[in-house]
């Protein structure tokens, strides 16, 4: 019984970890997805203008 305190805080140690690496790998790939996006609306609204203006 004595070792699980010490033992825990490595296990605490090593989800925490865990943890920020899977959030940074999260916030990544989420970033990623803002710049895809936001690259695909910038593109479709220039197709948008330049339709509409030759009109």
């Amino acid at each position: 019984m004595t070792q699980k305190p010490s033992s825990g805080k490595s296990t605490q140690q090593a989800r925490e970890d865990r943890l920020k690496a899977a959030l940074k790998a999260n916030m990544a790939k989420r970033k990623a997805q803002a710049r895809v996006r936001s690259a695909g609306a910038t593109d479709e609204g220039k197709d948008n203008k330049t339709t509409s203006e030759g009109s």
